[in-house]
């Protein structure tokens, strides 16, 4: 799948490049510095809350942020939304692991996420691939109409700031990065990277993360 970005992506054994975000849990920031020294981290970075593949990614982060600290490997996530927007979401679909909002997407371009070109033959190949990536619709559907199956059973309302992230973002891919603690990236997962359009949507299984955590910590 062609594809756009400032960089190509992260890899194992580069350095982390820093960030400092506006933290969506609490006031204040948060930044790559704030674990440098201190331990490592899986750093997962999202699109905005359109995406209903990020939502429950992040729903199920809170899940595998346990199984990490028992490694002692921390978890962040990054959403790319307006911190004011994620903060009203998060309300009322609390989550148990930290955040940090990036509306910009400067995370996105620092570690080199990939923005597929919207070509014919993208539109034309999201209405033929099918796919159920997070297991909860009865049957697959062609990729193009999985969004919607997806916000109709979460009761999903999008915002005004989460149609304006969807018009700028689409169709932004997502990827997570274990990074030690002196901050070199460790292990990277993207999305789309292994099965192309199949992969969309898709997030690491708890083992995959468990097992890199595992590899890093010894």
């Amino acid at each position: 799948m062609a594809t756009i970005e400032s960089r190509p992506p992260l890899q194992p054994g580069e350095p982390a490049p820093d960030f400092t975000l506006s933290a969506v849990d609490r006031d204040g920031t948060v930044s790559l510095a704030d674990y440098r020294g201190k331990s490592p981290l899986l750093l997962a970075v999202f699109r905005g809350l359109w995406c209903p593949f990020c939502r429950r990614a992040i729903a199920q982060m809170g899940v595998t942020r346990q199984k990490l600290q028992a490694l002692g490997v921390e978890t962040l996530g990054i959403v790319a939304t307006k911190p004011e927007n994620a903060r009203l979401y998060f309300r009322f679909h609390p989550t148990r692991v930290p955040l940090a909002a990036d509306p910009e997407l400067i995370t996105h371009r620092a570690y080199g996420l990939p923005k597929p070109p919207v070509t014919p033959e993208l539109m034309q190949a999201l209405q033929v691939v099918r796919g159920n990536p997070t297991g909860e619709l009865p049957e697959p559907l062609p990729l193009a109409e999985v969004g919607s199956a997806l916000d109709r059973l979460h009761g999903f309302e999008p915002t005004e700031t989460d149609r304006d992230d969807f018009q700028r973002q689409y169709p932004q891919l997502t990827g997570q990065f274990l990074v030690d603690r002196n901050g070199i990236v460790r292990w990277v997962g993207i999305e789309c990277a292994q099965e192309g359009l199949a992969g969309l949507g898709k997030f690491p299984i708890d083992e995959e993360l468990v097992a890199a955590a595992r590899a890093l910590t010894g």
